[in-house]
């Protein structure tokens, strides 16, 4: 008995670690993905949050970024995007992976797929918390990269240069600006994300069937649901976010009431139309690619 108790728990734990390693590769996989497909507008969103007294609009934007800097110009930080979305996602949906179980535990659940939107909502909110840690650095330089050309036409600093700059000049620290907003955004954020992207996966599921026989359409339909329901509740935190890292000055109450005094809260919403054009496109693409790679993966 005390053979089999062993030889069951060893099992139990090769099962985890293996989903794991399953849910970090289909978290990469969704990565790169999210980035090829919505970068161009996330350099427009970044611009008219920093510079909204040079950009009227999205079009506006987009346009004069093409002519002063071409396309090199709307994918300006995708290197550091890269970096950043792979190892967000892949954080963000390992752990998400780990949390579903331990909140499917904690709800008397058996099995995580047998969850309910909402507990799928807890999972991502606690999952986000891990994910801040990786991001918060990477997009900081993400940030830099897109708005050189507003701070200093002259300067054309790679990724190692800027992340050069800033160590030289506050250390360590200086890679965590911004810290406080990204969780602002990124918990509430994710348990938006992740409810409404598994309450439409429920919704679109026919009779007998699970939510991995929607189909691609449907999938892509849910992705698109979940992103723009994350960056409708949490943009006013990524305007903070991104105005406190292109400048590297101010607290997030600071940057909050200042917005408020001179610009209104409108300023808070800067760039929402781009955000949202983006993660319908970004957002279908991360779960198509996340899903389908950790099926294609659970096969072998």
């Amino acid at each position: 008995m005390i053979s089999d108790s062993h030889a069951e728990n060893k099992a139990a734990g090769f099962s985890h670690v293996k989903d794991g390693i399953i849910d970090l590769a289909a978290g990469t996989a969704g990565g790169i993905a999210n980035v090829y497909a919505g970068q161009p507008l996330d350099t427009v969103k970044v611009k008219m949050q920093a510079f909204p007294h040079l950009y009227p609009n999205w079009i506006s934007c987009t346009t004069q970024t093409f002519k002063l800097e071409g396309f090199r110009g709307l994918y300006a930080g995708t290197v550091p995007a890269l970096v950043a979305n792979i190892a967000e996602n892949a954080v963000l949906f390992t752990a998400y992976g780990y949390c579903q179980k331990v909140v499917a535990m904690v709800a008397g659940k058996d099995n995580p797929l047998e969850m309910s939107p909402i507990l799928n909502a807890c999972a991502g909110s606690f999952a986000a918390v891990f994910a801040a840690g990786v991001l918060c650095p990477t997009e900081l330089v993400k940030c830099k990269l897109q708005a050189q050309a507003e701070l200093n036409p002259l300067a054309k600093h790679n990724a190692f240069q800027i992340c050069r700059q800033m160590y030289q000049i506050n250390g360590v620290r200086s890679f965590f600006v911004g810290m406080t907003p990204t969780l602002v955004r990124e918990v509430p954020g994710y348990f938006s994300f992740f409810g409404a992207y598994e309450f439409s996966r429920y919704m679109f599921t026919p009779p007998g069937k699970t939510k991995d026989d929607i189909g691609l359409a449907r999938t892509a339909c849910s992705g698109a649901i979940g992103g723009m329901t994350l960056w409708t509740l949490a943009f006013p935190a990524d305007v903070i976010k991104s105005r406190m890292q292109v400048t590297g000055t101010g607290s997030f109450g600071s940057v909050f009431f200042n917005i408020l005094k001179h610009e209104g809260v409108r300023a808070l919403y800067k760039g929402l139309a781009p955000t949202l054009i983006r993660t319908c496109a970004a957002s279908s693409c991360l779960f198509i690619a996340y899903e389908n790679t950790k099926r294609f993966l659970h096969t072998l």
